[in-house]
């Protein structure tokens, strides 16, 4: 693995623990400065993801500018049109998948819903700037860790199937959402096919971005959603009966 891989691993990796230390940090200044220890609990949590993502992302693309640089010369990556069709089209896959896992699970008595997501959205709640975190650094932080780094290394020595299956396990199992590792693996491999599919680690990107932001906005609409959903109900049993 090349070094800047490793360094690009080290940081992704002191990221997820520099909250041990980051938040309890900006919470005792807080709190020297006249601020109570409730408010700073959630202003600290979401200051310091915006910060240690947004840091990491940049030192991300830094340590990757000659690897983003010689991309553009590679020849066996998929052609721009092709490209944007398999972001597009991966965008359906990821769902696909996702509805496939998340019915399998429920089939073996795991229960709908993901506590990571409800965290992130009364995170988003209490700060809205977290949503850039969610929805799009989070996600290309995680394509280039995940796909790029991980898969694309095993997949150097071993075939799809086991490169896909070990580092989705490791993104599902970085979720920390042990129940749902089915629902990430799925995830995972989805992203893991667009990007041997057209050698572009952009399209999983746009993808995984689509993605998280698609579950955002559900979230955040959820009621007027069943609201809807009733209507159409209506509307349906009402028309069956005059047929």
């Amino acid at each position: 693995m090349k070094k800047e891989f490793w360094y690009i691993l080290i940081a992704y990796i002191g990221m997820q623990l520099s909250s041990f230390i980051g938040v309890p940090f900006i919470v005792y200044w807080g709190t020297l400065y006249g601020k109570s220890m409730a408010d700073m609990e959630t202003l600290a949590v979401t200051s310091w993801i915006v910060f240690s993502f947004t840091i990491t992302l940049i030192l991300t693309l830094v340590l990757l500018r000659k690897e983003i640089k010689a991309s553009y010369s590679m020849r066996n990556t998929a052609s721009v049109g092709s490209s944007i069709a398999w972001a597009i089209g991966g965008v359906f896959l990821a769902l696909i998948a996702q509805s496939i896992a998340a019915n399998i699970e429920t089939m073996i008595g795991i229960e709908v819903g993901s506590e990571n997501t409800q965290q992130i959205i009364r995170l988003i709640e209490a700060a809205p700037v977290v949503v850039i975190i969610s929805s799009v650094i989070g996600p290309i932080l995680e394509e280039i860790v995940f796909r790029k780094i991980l898969f694309g290394t095993l997949h150097k020595r071993l075939n799809f199937f086991f490169s896909a299956l070990i580092s989705s396990v490791i993104f599902a199992l970085a979720h920390f959402e042990f129940a749902h590792i089915l629902l990430y693996s799925a995830m995972g491999f989805t992203f893991a096919f667009l990007y041997v599919k057209t050698k572009r680690i952009i399209v999983p990107m746009f993808a995984h971005v689509a993605m998280n932001t698609f579950v955002v906005i559900i979230q955040f609409n959820k009621d007027q959603i069943e609201n809807w959903l009733k209507e159409m109900e209506k509307i349906q049993s009402f028309i069956g009966g005059f047929l």
